[in-house]
């Protein structure tokens, strides 16, 4: 029942960006969810252990006037790549992380991702990274309003993609602002 929920309520949280990323913005259910599904799969029944699992990702978690994102790098033919080919594949976003993406809100300011530490060092970067957007209180009115265009950019030297955000993801967002 809540794993149906979950991955309808994902349906409206998820935005493409290009053909190599996909944005996923979390919010408590979403969160819930995958922690319980890594309990499951990796059979944790230890207290201790699932307290690991809630505090790996418990920074998934938006506070107050922040929105928070899983980042997915794309590997759409990764059963026929080697290892090599697939860090350089993943590699080629190196830098993201310094004011490469950007949420524009309108005529209005373009809020920039912070992503959390310790995902990408100068020789690797991983494949998911976490990363939140901090709304100022004008900025939400404007993630609301249905007349103007929120916009996903992604502006880095190997990769330059941006998307429309959904009229759908968009209410989601904003329910997510309110509470």
């Amino acid at each position: 029942m809540m794993r149906a929920r979950v991955i309808e309520l994902k349906k409206n949280r998820r935005v493409a960006v290009g053909d190599s990323l996909t944005f996923l913005f979390e919010n408590r259910d979403t969160v819930l969810f995958q922690i319980q599904e890594m309990v499951r799969t990796e059979r944790i029944v230890d207290d201790a252990r699932i307290q690991e699992e809630i505090d790996a990702y418990d920074v998934l978690l938006p506070g107050r006037g922040e929105l928070s994102a899983t980042l997915f790098i794309e590997i759409p033919e990764l059963s026929r790549m080697t290892n090599e080919q697939v860090r350089r594949t993943i590699n080629r976003f190196q830098g993201l992380d310094r004011d490469g993406v950007k949420l524009h809100l309108g005529d209005g300011p373009a809020i920039s991702a912070r992503f959390e530490e310790g995902h990408s060092k100068e020789e690797k970067m991983a494949a998911v990274h976490y990363l939140r957007f901090s709304f100022p209180r004008d900025a939400e009115a404007i993630l609301a309003d249905p007349r103007q265009v929120v916009r996903l950019v992604v502006d880095h030297p190997n990769y330059r993609a941006e998307a429309d955000v959904p009229a759908a993801t968009r209410a989601e967002l904003s329910a997510d602002l309110r509470t």
